[in-house]
């Protein structure tokens, strides 16, 4: 589980592409401090185990199966790509964003960027079968950072992100056209589920 801040933002250093898999080699720092072999790490909002670390102990390797390559834009990396990093969260952390799993739902691209003054407007392409988890000021996952909808238009979805998002995360960096990682809301996939599954909730028994 993950919160949705951004803790560094590494380089690909390595992308190696064999029989429709791949080994992801990033550069970092922070996120490696105190991990180890088999830990959580989130790249781009998508979670991926640690399967080894650079000799020098800045960075780690991780293995993407071909779901991951296919279902994820992290299929679109290349070595000197920069994407956004972060640890699972402990039990003690704050959850300064909101509860995120690295389980990416779906890809969309950047639709328009409008600077202003002190934020910025992003607007991203929303896919037809995500938008029902889509609200204004709920919360989404866009490439592994926890933000608030601003608006919700007609297949779309806009964000206002402040300069310190920009400047610390890979979203300062990205362009109309770019692909991105979205992960929806968990707690509205669960309310989903329950709805259309016919769930009686206990509280609702009269006496109760």
């Amino acid at each position: 589980m993950f919160t949705g801040l951004v803790e560094e933002v590494g380089t690909v250093q390595v992308l190696d592409r064999h029989d429709g898999s791949a080994t992801l080699v990033v550069g970092c720092e922070t996120v490696v401090a105190d991990a180890s072999i088999g830990d959580s790490i989130a790249v781009n909002g998508c979670c991926l185990t640690v399967t080894r670390f650079a000799e020098d102990g800045k960075g780690f390797a991780c293995d993407m199966m071909g779901e991951t390559l296919d279902r994820t834009a992290l299929g679109d990396v290349a070595v000197g790509t920069p994407v956004n990093l972060e640890r699972a969260m402990s039990a003690s952390s704050r959850l300064g964003g909101h509860m995120v799993q690295g389980h990416v739902d779906g890809v969309a691209r950047v639709v328009v960027i409008e600077p202003h003054e002190d934020w910025t407007t992003v607007t991203y392409e929303l896919p037809a079968d995500l938008a029902r988890y889509v609200v204004e000021k709920g919360s989404i996952t866009v490439d592994g950072t926890s933000l608030t909808v601003m608006s919700v238009g007609d297949g779309t979805f806009s964000v206002g992100l402040i300069p310190h998002t920009m400047a610390v995360t890979t979203h300062g960096s990205r362009a109309v056209g770019d692909r991105v990682n979205l992960e929806v809301d968990v707690i509205a996939k669960y309310v989903e589920r329950m709805l259309s599954a016919g769930v009686t909730s206990p509280y609702s028994h009269e006496g109760a």
